[in-house]
């Protein structure tokens, strides 16, 4: 099984918005060799997201006890953590994908694969075994 490469990343902006990450590809057995548009790919990778957000949330309810050396490190961030909070977001995965969509469609970020800009949401793309795909958040202009 592959491994897609994801990025995010902000125009103008040096650092990415989010370490880069990766999931496996394709994420079923049952749809190697299967062609792919960019909906369908947007789409599974909101959805793979929305399960990891939710299990984020699970551990973060959690209170841990923290070792000296995580104190440390919180300090040095300027925050010291131990969870133990209830910050349950409820997150609908049909309204997360429609708003990727959509956001696309609106042109608020673009889609680079393998160092081409993807345009058409039902074209058909081909990921390879070593695939990298950014997602760039635009920058809107205010006022003139």
């Amino acid at each position: 099984m592959s491994l897609l490469t994801i990025s995010a990343r902000a125009m103008g902006k040096r650092k990415p918005l989010v370490p880069d990450w990766q999931v496996p590809w394709p994420p079923e057995e049952h749809d190697a060799g299967e062609p792919v548009t960019l909906r369908q790919l947007i789409t599974r990778i909101v959805l793979q997201e929305v399960e990891a957000f939710k299990e984020r949330q699970d551990r973060g309810q959690v209170v841990r006890i923290l070792t000296e050396r995580q104190i440390e490190e919180g300090l040095a961030k300027g925050r010291v953590d131990s969870g133990g909070r209830n910050l349950h977001q409820s997150v609908d995965p049909g309204q997360a994908v429609a708003a990727a969509l959509l956001a696309f469609e609106d042109g608020l970020y673009l889609v680079i694969l393998d160092g081409e800009e993807q345009r058409e949401l039902d074209r058909q793309i081909f990921l390879q075994a070593d695939s990298h795909m950014v997602f760039v958040r635009l920058v809107m202009l205010a006022g003139a």
